[in-house]
């Protein structure tokens, strides 16, 4: 991408209504675009990074054996009817619209119904199970207050999966091999350290659930951990009788504030027995499907990693997710010619800052966008056969020769 080219211009201060440091920071780069409250648009900086969450998630989850789907947004009431989910009264964030022709329709805040639903066409005997499938998708919730920039919005791209099974044997066998992936998800996006397994409310399907919670100074939840964060409770659950169950002692935990960026349920039969999802076992007896659920928030993560990874000049991007590697900047004829001819052959990782401005505004604009790598070439260090390399992360630069700059590339 050339600067030049784009459409895309970064601020020197944060529209007035954009309080959280995310919302701001991921505005003023040019990541995002407000709408309204809660509601934003994905500008190509923000789409790149959110490509690349995407793809670290996918990844991850094929490793278990789940099949990427892409459902539909509009419901039909009939079939949350059957849960009691589709009544403001019980589930009072549903967004809902009327058809031209009359009726009722809902934009999804979450997919366990129509899942449910879908795989009655295909599962019928034991032989047709397991089956875990995935999505990507767009997620509506009427919330009273949007807050927070991306961290909760009223529109919002969330991964969910679902997984199906002859027995509940096999869904906590499953329900692991989640577990280690979504371990292996947050290490690659550079949070592992500091994003942990929470025990949460089970509801009453189950004694507990489980959250992945970020420790994070603007979170919304609340969450208590001991010494070595080997337990980590919701605020919710965390009381006595959790406490003695988990063999814990109260006063050796802390108190901080934390992001959910992810969440894992068994919900056992909630779904598929008011929904008559059934298979046939080895005695062609009829039995209901066993269920779990898995999700995690990916434009959520976004602004996670956009609180967590920043300074006072702007964002510092973990290079698996950064929108590219390398910040390209030539200064002077030759260094504008050399720079050239590097791009054109690694346009996929080099934002190439072309622009007829003066360099202090491009090496600003590096810092604020958060690229990983910014790299000078100039007709100073071209005298030396030479790149200047400054790693947005430590601040520190150096000189590198212009061939191993390029085989890096590779």
């Amino acid at each position: 991408m050339r600067l030049s080219k784009t459409f895309i211009k970064t601020l020197r201060a944060a529209p007035k209504d954009e309080t959280a440091a995310n919302g701001a920071l991921l505005t003023r780069a040019g990541f995002i675009h407000k709408e309204m409250a809660g509601v934003y648009d994905y500008l190509p900086f923000g789409l790149r990074v959110i490509e690349n969450i995407k793809a670290i998630v996918r990844e991850e989850l094929n490793k278990t054996g789940a099949e990427e789907v892409l459902m539909s947004a509009l419901q039909n009431p009939e079939l949350w009817e059957k849960t009691g989910r589709f009544s403001d009264q019980n589930v009072d964030i549903w967004f809902k619209t009327n058809l031209a022709s009359g009726g009722e329709l809902g934009l999804a805040p979450t997919h366990e119904e129509p899942i449910t639903n879908m795989l009655k066409s295909y599962v019928s005997s034991y032989k047709d199970l397991p089956i875990s499938v995935y999505q990507f998708q767009t997620k509506f919730r009427n919330e009273l207050r949007a807050k927070s920039g991306v961290l909760r919005g009223r529109e919002f791209l969330m991964k969910d999966m679902y997984s199906f099974h002859t027995s509940e044997e096999d869904l906590n066998k499953y329900y692991i091999e989640v577990e280690k992936a979504y371990e292996r998800i947050f290490d690659r996006l550079g949070i592992g350290n500091e994003t942990f397994k929470a025990f949460a409310s089970g509801g009453i399907f189950s004694k507990y659930s489980h959250e992945y919670q970020t420790f994070l100074p603007v979170g919304e939840d609340t969450v208590y951990y001991n010494e070595d964060k080997s337990i980590v409770l919701n605020k919710e659950v965390y009381n006595n009788d959790v406490l003695v169950d988990l063999g814990a002692e109260k006063e050796k935990f802390e108190e901080i504030s934390a992001a959910e960026v992810g969440n894992i349920f068994k919900l056992k039969f909630k779904y598929s027995e008011p929904l008559e999802l059934k298979f046939a076992d080895e005695e062609n007896n009829q039995k209901i499907v066993y269920m779990g659920c898995y999700g995690i928030g990916i434009s959520r993560l976004m602004g996670v990693i956009a609180e967590k990874f920043a300074d006072d000049k702007g964002l510092i991007w973990p290079e698996a997710v950064a929108p590219f590697k390398y910040y390209l900047i030539g200064i002077g004829d030759k260094g504008l010619k050399e720079a050239e001819k590097i791009y054109r052959k690694n346009e996929d990782i080099m934002l190439f800052d072309d622009r007829d401005i003066r360099n202090g505004e491009k090496f600003a604009d590096a810092e604020l966008i958060g690229i990983p790598y910014r790299v000078v070439i100039s007709d100073k260090t071209l005298e030396k056969d030479s790149v200047e390399i400054a790693d947005r992360k430590t601040g520190k630069t150096k000189l590198v020769s212009i061939d191993e700059f390029k085989k890096s590339c590779k």
